[in-house]
């Protein structure tokens, strides 16, 4: 792997091991594909490993230093280093094994830079911490999130770890919903990155802390850098009490559906 890698600040390191990432997603699709049986019904496949392994060799080469948490490698170098990356290689794989385009590769500095490729849209989304761009065809564009589409994501997917308190499924039967938004369930977190870039007006899930989650914590690094309001579906800041995710574009849209959530809350207790 060139050492030019060397050369590059922690956003661009995101945003190339996300790229290369994606190349490999990309040239194996449609491929007859092993799966690496991981319980409970999860599952990898030869193109979760190949592309984290393809990322990890970017992240080596510019950061011999840090750690690595990486969705099927595991933990490299020290949990508690003070830079760790999350990398999620292939979040989608259950799209992906099945033909679906629908998937993401996340990579995120903890607590920094952090970028989410699309390799069937031919984007990445980027962030250094402070602002949010979107790159296409060699051109980077500052993200801006709008309300305007009116869709919102719902993570339908277990686990449901503050059930029955809260079931995301509950707001699509919620009649305040169905009169304000429409839903939508692409099963992979490049749909926190479509917030940001304002083609979602939020996304909701379930979930304990997932700020430090290699599947959500290059999205939130996104929305929170691209001004969107993000909590916990308790309404609390993001973080290692943390219950779940609500990122809106907006604060009109997180206080409505903040208010959904909370008047099924009270109608399940």
């Amino acid at each position: 792997m060139s050492n030019s890698y060397a050369g590059l600040d922690d956003a661009e390191v995101a945003t190339v091991a996300a790229r290369v990432g994606a190349d490999v997603v990309r040239t194996l699709y449609g491929r007859r594909l092993a799966r690496i049986d991981k319980g409970a019904g999860d599952f990898a496949t030869v193109a979760d490993v190949k592309a984290e392994k393809t990322i990890l060799a970017v992240i080596r080469a510019a950061r011999p230093d840090d750690a690595v948490l990486g969705e099927e490698g595991g933990q490299q170098g020290a949990a508690e280093a003070a830079r760790q990356w999350l990398v999620d290689p292939l979040c989608g794989t259950l799209n992906y094994a099945v033909g679906t385009m629908l998937v993401a590769v996340n990579v995120a500095l903890r607590g920094g830079a952090a970028a989410v490729a699309d390799p069937f849209g031919g984007e990445v989304f980027f962030t250094d911490g402070e602002t949010a761009w979107v790159r296409r065809d060699g051109a980077d564009t500052r993200l801006a999130p709008t309300p305007a589409t009116r869709l919102v994501d719902v993570n339908l997917d277990p686990p449901f770890p503050n059930a029955p308190d809260f079931r995301a499924v509950d707001l699509l039967a919620h009649p305040g919903f169905v009169q304000r938004f429409r839903p939508r369930a692409v099963s992979t977190t490049l749909a926190l990155a479509w917030v940001a870039a304002g083609k979602r007006a939020a996304y909701v899930t379930d979930g304990g802390d997932l700020a430090e989650s290699v599947h959500f914590a290059a999205g939130i690094a996104l929305c929170q850098a691209a001004g969107c309001v993000v909590t916990g579906i308790d309404g609390a800041p993001i973080g290692r009490a943390g219950r779940g995710l609500v990122a809106a574009a907006d604060d009109e849209t997180h206080q409505l559906l903040m208010s959904m959530i909370d008047s099924r809350s009270r109608h399940r207790a």
